[in-house]
């Protein structure tokens, strides 16, 4: 390990995002109170904020591999905080955890760590977090995340350092995908359907049905009609396919509760603790995915009609064909938007289906 800088080991599972880890290794041995890191969840934003935390309590400043390192890299050292919102927001109860957990003093290391996700879900709890960040207790670091740096988060966002963590590029996760073993075609597959996320691609690559569920939505531009029963029939199986979809996550999350409850068996625990929370975690992170799966999906079918379009350039319909993709482009974009607002979606995607079967393609 360089002496100024942690062990790269540490950001070994932040992929595509060297300018963030570039940012916290240069900032591990002198630390300011708080950093905001932007960027959706998976896009390596947690990962990174784990590792600066084991650059900032390991006695060695981030050696990667002693004790310190380890538990934190696995959420178990006393002086590391992940404070999980308790519901769909980030409450006022949240926030006054996070208060209180910061004037604890810490109990192993220099210093503390308190890791704050969905921040952007916090608008109720904003004031208290702002107050601790003007206010900050001299022994403690915070990493808040958020998906997006919204007008709400202006004034955090300027008792921070603020770090982007943008989607990865495509090369870089075939590349990362490869060098896991993952077959070249396949990797292909997933880095277009997993909106540039590493940590969705990591769960992709053991789903046998990527490929299969990416072949559906880039098939249809040959199959919608004006027809609503058959735009009706489409849309449900579109929805099948992202139920199908959530199956990985659900079989990770399982295997993480198995590890889990054996770890706090061997702490002497008679059950795991806080199960209700991390089932409840579990289940936002399923519904996360799913929507995400559509959208991904959506992606995949306006890859599909600029492909289309590519194809008719030059013929005596170019124009006709140009104009009639842009429209079909244009309005997968406004169904993708509409998704967080918990649309009806087989409504949503049966009304999408019915307009893109009536364009001159």
């Amino acid at each position: 390990m360089s002496e100024d800088r942690p062990s790269a080991l540490l950001f070994a599972e932040v992929i595509g995002q060297e300018a963030a880890v570039a940012a916290l290794g240069a900032a591990a041995a002198q630390p300011v109170h708080a950093y905001l890191f932007v960027g959706p969840a998976g896009h390596g934003g947690l990962a990174a904020a784990h590792a600066f935390a084991a650059s900032l309590l390991c006695p060695d400043g981030g050696c990667g591999v002693c004790q310190v390192c380890t538990a934190v890299q696995a959420g178990r050292h006393p002086d590391l905080h992940l404070v999980l919102r308790s519901g769909a927001q980030l409450s006022v109860d949240d926030a006054r955890r996070v208060v209180s957990l910061a004037q604890r003093r810490p109990l192993q290391s220099s210093r503390q760590v308190v890791i704050v996700p969905d921040v952007h879900l916090g608008e109720r709890a904003a004031p208290a977090l702002l107050k601790t960040l003007e206010e900050p207790p001299g022994a403690t670091v915070f990493i808040l995340l958020t998906d997006q740096l919204t007008p709400d988060l202006a004034t955090v966002a300027s008792r921070c350092v603020t770090l982007d963590f943008a989607p990865v590029p495509r090369s870089a996760l075939i590349a990362w995908l490869e060098s896991r073993g993952v077959a070249a075609d396949l990797a292909s597959v997933i880095a277009d359907s997993c909106d540039g996320s590493p940590g969705r691609a990591q769960v992709m690559a053991d789903d046998p049905e990527v490929t299969s569920r990416a072949q559906l939505w880039s098939s249809l531009p040959v199959r919608v009609g004006p027809n609503g029963e058959d735009a009706a029939a489409l849309a449900r199986q579109l929805l099948q396919a992202a139920d199908e979809a959530t199956e990985a996550l659900r079989t990770e999350h399982a295997h993480r509760l198995e590890v889990l409850t054996a770890e706090a068996k061997e702490m002497g625990e008679r059950s795991l603790p806080g199960r209700k929370e991390i089932l409840d975690q579990f289940s936002r992170e399923e519904r996360r995915w799913r929507t995400d799966a559509l959208r991904a999906g959506l992606g995949a079918l306006a890859r599909a009609y600029r492909d289309r379009l590519s194809a008719s350039a030059g013929s005596e319909s170019a124009a006709t064909q140009v104009q009639a993709a842009a429209t079909a482009v244009g309005l997968i974009t406004e169904t993708a938007r509409s998704l967080p607002r918990n649309p009806n979606e087989q409504l949503l995607l049966q009304a999408l289906l019915i307009r893109l079967g009536g364009l001159p393609l």
